[in-house]
This record gives structure tokens, C-alpha cells and sequence, in this order.
């Protein structure tokens, strides 16, 4: 189910931050880039569990591990729905080059079982150890997508100016909840503008407070919720 929602650009959210805009403008807010990896289906991919298909897998998740223990992956988990996306990776890294180099040595990667879809990405930097134990916890992660009403320029007119500025309260006012947990913008270009993780109880419940923008009307930004299963402690 796809939700519609506008946002020009994004931080990582704490209670009380409500500056938003392109991180190079912005240093105040101290923002970094990390790396994304958006892991989809490879060319080898199959859902069936075959013996071969399991001890791929065990090798990706033991991969995974090793990077958060180091702490050249920030953030990990696979979204729990069917949608084409299998999870993601943020990575702490000097460069895309580095970021891709430990994104494509994955064991399911090489395999052909996954593929890495890389951005850059900022935020503040406020990412958690994993909880030991590890226990993994389920919060929604929406992709920002360019919607059709977002046109070149546009965001310098005096109506989407005073639009932003309550766009921007309501993303304050869902941080302060702690409901509204992750949010920052894409460095590149793309069709990927952000993203919003909601810590909230359902997908529906994330769904209802992305509606409350005062300007999803426009569909400047469309909204993708994906279930994200993540150790505890990781996330703010």
C-alpha cells in the first residue's frame, strides 16, 4: 500500500530539530553522508530453500554481522513484505567506492542471489550498538518517491514556501511523539528524494500519521512503506 506525502529534504529526527533543507546549506545540523544499499533481487535469485540457497544465506547474515560489529554498517535488516525490495544497508564509509566495495562483497551478492542499488545518504549521526542479545524489532521505512506534482523550481514560489513550512512543523510534531523516528534525504538525484521510519505499531498506524501532512494533496512525494526488521538498539 502506498502513501502520499511532500518533503523537500530531511534529517535524522530528534525532538526539537525543525531545520530542514540541502545538507551542504545547512552544516549547522551536522550532517553526514553515509551509504545506502537498497538490496533487491539478483539475477540468481530463488525463494525456494534449497541446501546451497540456506548456506548462502547464512553467510550473508554472518556477513552482515561482522560489518555492524566493526562498525562499517551503521544499520541492516530485510523488510518483511513481498515488494521487490529485500532490505537495506547504511554504511559508515570514506566514499561510494569504499561503500560499494563492502556492499558487493556480501556472499549473496556474489552469489547472484542479491543486488545493491547504492545512494549516497545523510543524516545526523545517531545510530545505535545492537543490543546483546540480539533481538530484532519491526519499525516501517517509507521510501520518499519524486511524485508527479514536483516540478523544477517550483519550491523557490511563495505557496510552497509557506506549504514547507507547515510540512516542516508536522514532521517536528510526529519526532517530539518518538513515533517518527528516522528521517533524511538521498544525496543523488533520483527518484529517491528521502526517507521516514515510523516506530509505531502497525503499518496502517504509519500510514495514518504520513496523512497528516499539510501537503500530501500536492503529491510532490510519494510515500512507500516496507515492514524493516532491525536489531534492537540500532535505531533511535
Amino acid at each position: 500500500m502506498t502513501t502520499r506525502i511532500l518533503a523537500f529534504s530531511f534529517l535524522l529526527l530528534v525532538p526539537g530539530t525543525i531545520s530542514l533543507g540541502q545538507p551542504k546549506e545547512q552544516p549547522q545540523n551536522k550532517l553526514i553522508q553515509f551509504h545506502m544499499a537498497i538490496i533487491r533481487k539478483g539475477p540468481n535469485w530463488s525463494a525456494e530453500k534449497t541446501e546451497e540457497t540456506q548456506k548462502i544465506r547464512e553467510q550473508h547474515v554472518g556477513y552482515a554481522m561482522s560489518l555492524l560489529s566493526s562498525g562499517k554498517l551503521v544499520a541492516a535488516g530485510p523488510f518483511s513484505d513481498d515488494a521487490g525490495i529485500l532490505g537495506i544497508f547504511i554504511f559508515r564509509a570514506t566514499n561510494a567506492e569504499e561503500a560499494k566495495s563492502w556492499a558487493d562483497a556480501d556472499p549473496a551478492v556474489k552469489a547472484g542471489l542479491h543486488m545493491n542499488e547504492m545512494h549516497p545518504w545523510w543524516s545526523q549521526d545517531v545510530f545505535g550498538k545492537a543490543a546483546t542479545p540480539m533481538k530484532l524489532e519491526t519499525v516501517y521505512f517509507g521510501f520518499l518517491k519524486r511524485g508527479p506534482n514536483r516540478k523544477e523550481g517550483d519550491a523557490k514560489t511563495p505557496e510552497v514556501q509557506e506549504l514547507q513550512k507547515a510540512h516542516i512543523a508536522n514532521i517536528n510534531r510526529l519526532a517530539e511523539t518518538k513515533k517518527l523516528v528516522v528521517a533524511g534525504p538521498f544525496g543523488d538525484d533520483g527518484d529517491f528524494r528521502g526517507i521516514f521510519v515510523f516506530r509505531v505499531g502497525s503499518l496502517k498506524e504509519a500510514e495514518e500519521l504520513a496523512a497528516t501532512d499539510p501537503m500530501i494533496k500536492i503529491d510532490r512525494l510519494r510515500l512507500e512503506l516496507h515492514p524493516w526488521n532491525v536489531p534492537n538498539g540500532i535505531i533511535p
